[in-house]
């Protein structure tokens, strides 16, 4: 039976394009001495397959029905044998001079390889190879990487001895002096680093070729993690980016970095969020720690540490349907990694790398403070880079590539102009981007992905083809570079040790929002009068007040938030009331009202200073506003802070209006967390005719739907819970009956007793003494989170059995001072939003100690539910 990839003959589809494209490749071949013409003539004929297969396709279809062989596989080897390839050329002229052009590149590229390697042989085997002879030069695998400067990429070359040889075609005077680096950091640390063997050349060089090579034991993983700690911390020291998973090799227990260009890389600053600058300009910026894309088809670490096997890529990738028959069509899905060398091997499965967290920090830790005990000896080393050539990324190698395989549709292939246009959407209202376009477009063309180079020393930028580009960047990167080694200090350490504890936890997982596990061990319970409450949410919001990043008139913070309930990600926190800094800041101003700390009140204002911008930018562009959505996550959640916050902060009332009527009156969703049901709540809350004129619609849109789930957040029991309320608000009938029925139909886990999807939310939705009785048997949980952890179960517990949640609160009381505060998060890493973080914690002990209103149950302030009645 022949696969789907190959023909009746047993030959692939590829190679039978190639056939047909042959005319192309033998004069090719001519041009190339044996033994290499053959290897050659593969190579050649895959990447003309590549430029050509869409038009071949096309072809294919259009003369299908005059096909005479008996099977569709037959049809196709037909096609491919008497294709007239000379009136497809008339046909598609851009086509002919895009095949003909990766002919000639072909040929001069290989031709300069061979005359190099010739010319540098005698040094290549006395640098690379030890002064040992690897043997008669047998192959050369041209096309690894990407192509640029006119076809040119990275070769390995294999020798009779089984050795290789990794040929670069640019210059590799940056990997000489990162050498360099490293080899002073292994004298100041105590810890050996492997470099491969390199022979610069001018404008090109030669490097070692590093094999993949598993662990012998769990504490070979561990020193890999130690080692590449202390990289981590001479890359972020060095502004090293694009460390991603194709550029590390797993060695035993060494990492090798194999492609360090990109060092010294400009920081292109656009954000005026200092939160988004501080991230930029953080561990996070190297790549060597989790960098997640995430797609319709889920996601994908590409990270130094990631590349993970059997992965679906998060976006759909051209492929070919009934490949080698004349139903050859083109799809779009998803395709599978096959995993990559980066990893350390231990029993030949990749170690997970979160589990050597530990090993990681400690090399972090000890490559940090060796730069900043000897920081003069590092600037030392780096000034002398000023000259040396660094890769300049404008856009994503991916963008690019995907760029350039659209346009070999055969749409835009009839006509040069047509091809032009496709490549405009390079335009991007960017000053520098949009400058850079018709050298990118000229690359492109070339059918290289766009290369442009500058030098840490200089602010100019360099085209492919050597054209200078003065005053193109903000600064030197040498400068940058020497500013942050000189900054460098034991608070920044400590900043960047949560970057890469929250980055390890952002590793593509399931995400649970189970209630999670019971505390462990012995705690010695603290009496929770309001004074120590008082001092505890102190404690915790002078943590969150540490940790936040102040710009010029405005603060933020960086947290571990999820995407989508999905997927968890380091970003700098959005406008949210759940986990947003609309929340942290609600969470600082109560603290702020209660003590009459100065500090609190101004940290909640400046949080709120981008707000009134956000809510104009939705009014200008309304359709934002159905991607936002409402709920608690979306502009309900922010409704109700601004419900909230405007007497504690004296806001200008017109922003809290200005809100509400920007509110969806459609939703996509029927819940509280990201639906009707918490809209209809925060309208309720917020109380202004207004507001509850869209409470009387939404009460409406709710009456009758169907919600699958279970649960406060996402289920029956929060949708009832919202249309309960607002039947008490407006004494409606109707709504108290459907609160009912939804309330009925929620089925209870009882092992989960958690605020959004367990026994803890369903207890408050129903006012249920029974449940929260339940509850009060249940252990204290590890998790102290509003959403479910602790604190959500102390709040359904408090209005029915105060005594059990005085007992908790004690409990979790001894818990913070012994342990610290402990969020919904992977691991438990600190973060400051309000439903998972830090800051739900601290509104949760006031809650016990005060009467603040619950942010869980969307409570109106004494004031406002004075007003609404």
């Amino acid at each position: 039976m022949t696969s789907a990839a190959e023909t009746s003959t047993g030959e692939s589809w590829t190679a039978a394009f190639a056939h047909a494209l042959r005319p192309l490749i033998d004069a090719s071949r001519t041009e190339v001495a044996p033994p290499f013409d053959a290897a050659f003539a593969e190579q050649l004929g895959r990447r003309l397959v590549e430029i050509a297969a869409r038009t071949l396709v096309l072809e294919l279809h259009t003369v299908r029905d005059a096909l005479t062989s008996p099977t569709s596989e037959e049809r196709f080897i037909e096609f491919t044998r008497t294709l007239n390839l000379s009136a497809v050329f008339n046909r598609y002229p851009v086509l002919a001079r895009l095949l003909a052009q990766a002919c000639e590149q072909a040929v001069s590229t290989h031709h300069e390889l061979s005359s190099r390697f010739t010319r540098d042989r005698a040094l290549i085997v006395q640098t690379i190879f030890g002064a040992t002879d690897p043997g008669a030069l047998v192959s050369i695998d041209m096309g690894q990487g990407d192509a640029h400067q006119q076809g040119r990429t990275v070769a390995v070359l294999t020798f009779e001895s089984g050795e290789k040889l990794v040929y670069r075609p640019r210059p590799v005077g940056l990997h000489t002096r990162f050498q360099d680096q490293v080899q002073w950091l292994s004298s100041r640390t105590g810890i050996t680093f492997r470099s491969p063997r390199l022979l610069p050349r001018d404008g090109y060089g030669w490097i070692e070729h590093v094999t993949h090579e598993p662990c012998a034991d769990v504490s070979e993983v561990a020193e890999f993690y130690r080692r590449l700690g202390a990289l981590l911390a001479l890359l972020y020291a060095v502004d090293g980016t694009d460390m991603h998973y194709e550029n590390l090799i797993a060695c035993g227990s060494q990492p090798v970095l194999v492609d360090v260009e990109t060092l010294f890389h400009p920081t292109l600053a656009h954000d005026a969020d200092p939160a988004a600058l501080a991230l930029m300009r953080s561990v996070h910026r190297t790549a060597l720690l989790p960098h997640v894309l995430l797609g319709d088809n889920g996601v994908a670490d590409v990270s130094g540490v990631g590349g993970d096997q059997g992965v679906l890529s998060p976006l759909n990738v051209v492929d070919w349907a009934d490949p080698g028959t004349d139903r050859m069509r083109l799809v779009r899905r998803p395709r599978t990694s096959s995993g990559a060398r980066n990893r350390p091997l231990l029993d030949a499965l990749p170690a997970e790398p979160a589990d050597y967290q530990d090993s990681l920090l400690a090399g972090f830790r000890t490559g940090y403070d060796a730069i900043v005990a000897h920081r003069e000896e590092l600037l030392q080393l780096v000034r002398e880079c000023a000259n040396e050539e660094v890769r300049f990324v404008a856009r994503s190698t991916r963008q690019y590539a995907r760029l350039l395989d659209e346009s070999t549709h055969p749409s835009v292939l009839a006509d040069a102009l047509d091809r032009d246009l496709a490549f405009g959407v390079l335009v991007v209202d960017d000053p520098l981007l949009d400058r850079l376009v018709p050298f990118e477009v000229s690359d492109l063309w070339r059918g290289d992905v766009p290369l442009f180079t500058c030098r840490p020393g200089s602010t100019d930028l360099w085209t492919a083809s050597g054209l200078r580009l003065p005053g193109m960047l903000p600064e030197p990167g040498l400068h940058a570079v020497t500013r942050k080694i000189l900054a460098m200090s034991e608070v920044d350490r400590h900043d960047q040790q949560w970057v890469i504890t929250a980055l390890l936890a952002s590793r593509p997982r399931p995400v649970s929002h189970h209630s999670g596990v019971a505390a462990q061990g012995h705690v010695a319970a603290v009496d929770p009068d309001p004074a120590r409450l008082l001092v505890a949410a102190c404690g915790i919001a002078d943590q969150v007040l540490a940790h936040a990043v102040t710009g010029e008139d405005r603060v933020n913070w960086l947290g571990l938030e999820l995407v989508d309930d999905r997927h968890w990600t380091v970003q700098p926190l959005g406008a949210s009331l759940s986990n947003g800094y609309t929340g942290v800041a609600l969470f600082l101003a109560e603290l702020g009202a209660l003590t009459g700390a100065a500090r609190y009140v101004d940290f909640a204002r400046d949080a709120l200073r981008p707000l009134p911008d956000l809510l104009n930018l939705f009014a200008e562009e309304p359709e934002l506003v159905p991607v936002v959505g409402g709920g608690i996550h979306g502009l309900g959640g922010i409704c109700y802070g601004l419900a909230r916050l405007t007497p504690l902060l004296g806001l200008d009332p017109k922003l809290l209006a200005q809100a509400v009527q920007l509110m969806p009156r459609d939703d996509s969703s029927h819940t509280v967390v990201d639906g009707v049901a918490g809209s209809l709540a925060a309208m309720l809350a917020v109380g202004t005719p207004e507001a509850l004129a869209l409470a009387d619609h939404y009460a409406s849109t709710l009456r009758g739907v169907i919600c699958p789930a279970n649960g406060f957040a996402r289920g029956h029991a929060g949708i009832g819970w919202a249309l309960r309320r607002y039947a008490a608000t407006v004494q409606d009938e109707l709504s108290d009956v459907a609160a009912r029925t939804f309330m009925e139909s929620d089925s209870i886990d009882p092992t989960d007793t958690g605020w959004c999807t367990g026994l803890a939310g369903v207890a408050l939705a129903r006012d249920d003494e029974r449940l929260a009785g339940l509850l009060a048997t249940r252990e204290p949980l590890r998790d102290m989170s509003l959403c479910h952890g602790e604190l959500g179960v102390v709040e359904a517990l408090a209005a029915h059995h105060p005594s059990a949640a005085n007992r908790r609160t004690a409990l979790l009381l001894g818990a913070l001072d012994d342990h610290g505060a402990r969020c919904a998060t992977p691991g438990g890493v600190p973060s400051p939003g309000l439903l998972t973080g830090l800051s739900g914690i601290g509104h949760g002990l006031l809650r016990q100690g005060f009467p603040i209103p619950s942010v869980l149950l969307l409570q109106a302030s004494p004031d406002e539910e004075e007003c609404t009645r």
